[in-house]
């Protein structure tokens, strides 16, 4: 008599989930994978945080020099020694060799798209325009320097009378301010050799840089009208 044995039953085979494409919930980053696998330098998203932080930045600046102005106006109109300031010629090159940096960073920033398809072949010219950028940023430190050289050699101090502590103490704050805009560009430089800039760095360091162009000619003809 033959014996029927019953067929075991079957287990279904467990299979995971397909993983998320797009914002994959690590803060709202996401890569940018080529076809071929490799992954390229530069990230294409910008979180909100990230975004806004370089605006906030930017209008605390805005702000800290607006208290500056004002304080200027007011010195000016209760003073009995203010005396006009004769500019040195020097700022008027600086300001050249400012935005000629700022051009080159957005050069610089334009280039970098070829990464983000993976064009290694294109690494040097981004990072050439950006070392360009950063020695143009040092040329008008240097510049700004010479222009207090200058007002020393006449006898222009910072305490000399009210006018020339506005001067100083304006065109210092400026140049520090450029000073930490030359620090992200030299991050931006370390991170793009390491391949992981990501585009948001490079746009807050470009938005950053551009700011500082338009603050110098504010303070250049604010300088001119009331010094």
């Amino acid at each position: 008599m033959a014996t029927t044995v019953p067929e075991p039953p079957k287990i279904e085979e467990r299979r995971d989930p397909p993983r998320p494409t797009g914002n994959s919930g690590n803060g709202g980053w996401r890569n940018v994978v080529p076809a071929d696998g490799k992954l390229p330098a530069v990230k294409d998203y910008s979180p909100p945080p990230a975004s806004t932080g370089i605006w906030v930045v930017l209008a605390s600046i805005a702000m800290s020099f607006a208290a500056f102005t004002s304080a200027l106006i007011v010195r000016q109109g209760s003073a009995l020694d203010w005396r006009h300031l004769a500019l040195p010629r020097i700022l008027y090159l600086n300001t050249l060799v400012l935005f000629a940096s700022s051009v080159a960073l957005e050069v610089a920033r334009r280039r970098v798209g070829s990464f983000m398809v993976g064009r290694k072949s294109q690494v040097a010219r981004p990072a050439r325009w950006l070392y360009i950028s950063l020695f143009l940023g040092l040329l008008f430190v240097a510049g700004q320097y010479v222009a207090w050289a200058q007002l020393r050699s006449q006898g222009v101090f910072l305490a000399t009378n009210p006018n020339s502590s506005f001067f100083y103490v304006l065109t210092a704050i400026h140049a520090l301010h450029v000073l930490g805009g030359l620090g992200g560009l030299v991050r931006v430089i370390y991170r793009l050799d390491k391949s992981i800039l990501r585009k948001s760095t490079l746009d807050a360091t470009s938005y950053y840089w551009h700011f500082m162009d338009v603050l110098w000619v504010y303070l250049l003809l604010l300088l001119w009208f009331k010094l």
